[in-house]
């Protein structure tokens, strides 16, 4: 059975046995027919809301959020369609800011920004990146439930119309993308995020796919979302070819329920039993930059593998960890994956991209895994996996260990498709 992984721009093609392969992929859902007359038409029928041109205060600042360039969402479609429509509606250009919901991830260039909104809207329109750890770029609106105050970008509080933008998916930890994640950590201070991905929230048995009520992780950005005040959201849900298949607009919280109802439907996948070996992927470029992002596709893997089974991620990474980040500090700084989570686990310990590490190391803890990549051996043997230049060669090695009866599961989109047990 030939496959073709979705790693970095080009793919990667295996070949496994027929009889002993499962794949698993998102159920399709073709898109929509007029992606631009399926957004207009949102923007004038919201969920819970009233018409987006309603929200609109004549000579009022307009503060319009985005997905960096980790995420899918097509900012390159859906962002000049939105400015068109807000022009038309009356709003000055000189009144709209757009603001790239970095979270905590790196600022993007110049010439990312131009691919990630055109290079008409990056010339024409104020576009900054969020800065989580300038405080002096941020305000405080409440208080966290451990005490810490919420910390979020300036731009967005001052905003007369405040539109959140970005799309659907599930969501290793917050249960899925978009709707108050555009706030908190999109927009939020550094120490807000670290506050909200806090290690006992991430060891939580409800912070993971698909849920969010009583999510600890979800609870605390849906009261975010909230205490910023009223925006106005704009979520689309993907297929495999990045095309659109839904548009929700409108209540942060109702139009977001609704888009995670239809993301649920198609890429979530029932399996009756688990696997000795799982191959997933990050879902390609852009979204397997590095290995930060990959632990979303080693966490979508690892929900379907037999305890001490084998876990292949193909993940590109070619910024790396990324090198010099928080993330890549801490992995390096400990000598093994049980001695991070008794860091991270320790009461009063506070670090920047902990979170990824913590997840990584939980998985670690029940199974094995080995990592094909652009990386150097020395690279990831440093944050404690081990290199798989041969992924169809590890798999059938370990399928003649397991014996006759054993099974892989593929998933070459990774956390494109949720697996879970029945």
């Amino acid at each position: 059975m030939k496959i073709k992984l979705a790693y970095g721009q080009q793919g990667l093609d295996i070949d496994l046995p027929d009889t002993r392969t499962t794949v698993i992929e998102p159920r399709h859902v073709a898109g929509v027919a007029d992606e631009k007359s399926a957004l207009l038409h949102a923007l004038e029928r919201p969920v819970a809301a009233a018409p987006l041109r309603q929200w609109l205060k004549p000579g009022g600042r307009v503060c319009v959020v985005f997905t960096d360039i980790t995420r899918a969402t097509p900012n390159h479609r859906i962002i000049p369609w939105l400015l068109d429509y807000l022009e038309q509606a009356g709003v000055a250009r000189a009144a709209i800011t757009l603001v790239n919901a970095l979270g905590t991830h790196r600022p993007n260039t110049r010439e990312e920004l131009q691919r990630m909104l055109t290079p008409a809207v990056v010339d024409r329109y104020r576009v900054i990146n969020h800065e989580p750890e300038n405080e002096t770029a941020l305000a405080a609106v409440a208080k966290m439930p451990d005490g810490t105050p919420l910390l979020i970008n300036r731009e967005v509080l001052q905003a007369d119309t405040r539109i959140l933008t970005g799309f659907i998916e599930p969501h290793f930890f917050a249960g899925f993308s978009g709707g108050p994640k555009a706030i908190l950590p999109g927009v939020a201070g550094l120490r807000s995020v670290i506050a909200n991905h806090r290690a006992a929230n991430i060891a939580h048995p409800l912070a993971t796919f698909g849920v969010t009520q009583g999510n600890p992780l979800w609870e605390e950005m849906k009261a975010a979302a909230l205490a910023v005040g009223p925006s106005f959201l704009i979520n689309v849900a993907l297929n495999h070819e990045r095309q659109i298949t839904g548009v929700f607009a409108g209540d942060v919280i109702a139009a977001h329920r609704q888009g995670c109802a239809f993301v649920r439907d198609s890429a979530m996948c029932r399996v009756a039993a688990p696997f000795d070996v799982v191959v997933t992927t990050n879902s390609g470029y852009p979204l397997d930059l590095n290995l930060y992002q990959g632990v979303k596709g080693m966490s979508a893997g690892a929900r379907i593998l037999k305890p001490g089974g084998l876990l292949v991620v193909a993940c590109e990474c070619r910024e790396g960890i990324p090198a010099g980040s928080p993330c890549e500090k801490l992995l390096t700084g400990s000598p093994s994956p049980d001695a991070l989570l008794r860091k991270i686990c320790t009461p009063g310990f506070s670090y920047a991209e902990q979170w990824q590490v913590q997840i990584q190391a939980m998985i670690q803890s029940k199974v094995r895994v080995v990592l094909r990549s652009s990386l150097s051996d020395a690279a990831v043997k440093a944050v404690h996996l081990s290199p798989c230049p041969d992924i169809a060669g590890a798999v059938m090695d370990e399928l003649e260990a397991c014996g006759p009866q054993s099974r892989v599961a593929v998933l070459p989109d990774g956390p494109l498709t949720i697996p879970y047990l029945a």
